[in-house]
């Protein structure tokens, strides 16, 4: 089944509005050039309601991924174990041998690569041995977060075999659009800028709707198919 990540959270009375929804994985941004940036002060914030919503004893099925930016290990290393961190994205330049760095530490690893029509798919063909998944984002002026998606058709290029998240942009009409998408190694959309009201800030119906759109299409699409 296709899973959900909503990326960029940090309002706490958001969050807990968030996992109430059937989503699968919940992104915090630890880069300081980002309008959804998690400081110090909101670090603090998010351990202690972490830690009220036992998260994972009563919201077992969401996981709590972090991204960073090109970030050392150390500072990598102290939000994993603060945040009880499921996952770690990287979305800069880090290296194969930073990957694998980390993939010793026991760290759980998608790396994200910016793709644009010029993208070669076998970029990503080392990262595989130390990575858990990918995730393909548009290419721009930012590591992420540019509101754009990109031509999905260029995914049909990937011939590896690590799972990938799709994220760029996506939007709640775009739903009718993924049910569409056939490929083997999609694991989950990755949402963000199109569902929020403010940056870090997600409007929760919007998500919620785009969920059961989703879960529609795919009721759909296999009634098709029967008949």
């Amino acid at each position: 089944m296709l899973k959900v990540k909503v990326c960029g959270m940090r309002d706490i009375a958001n969050i807990e509005a968030l996992v109430k929804l059937p989503i699968q994985y919940m992104g915090f941004i630890f880069y300081e050039k980002s309008s959804r940036h998690i400081d110090e002060a909101t670090t603090k914030q998010l351990e202690a309601a972490f830690s009220f919503l036992e998260f994972k004893n009563l919201y077992r099925h969401i996981e709590k991924v972090g991204v960073f930016v090109n970030a050392e290990e150390d500072y990598i290393l102290e939000k994993v174990e603060r945040l009880q961190l499921d996952y770690v994205q990287l979305h800069g330049r880090e290296s194969v041998f930073f990957c694998e760095k980390l993939a010793k530490r026991d760290i759980k690893i998608i790396k994200a690569f910016s793709v644009d029509e010029r993208f070669r798919f076998t970029n990503t063909d080392f990262y595989q041995f130390f990575c858990e998944y990918f995730l393909f984002d548009t290419k721009g002026k930012l590591p992420g977060g540019n509101g754009e998606s990109f031509n999905w058709k260029l995914l049909e290029n990937y011939t590896g075999n690590t799972p990938f998240f799709l994220s760029g942009g996506i939007k709640k009409e775009d739903a009718s659009i993924i049910k569409q998408l056939d490929f083997e190694c999609l694991h989950a959309i990755d949402i963000n800028s199109k569902f929020e009201t403010a940056p870090a800030l997600k409007d929760i119906p919007s998500i919620k709707q785009f969920l059961s759109d989703l879960k529609e299409s795919k009721k759909t699409n296999k009634s098709t198919l029967k008949n």
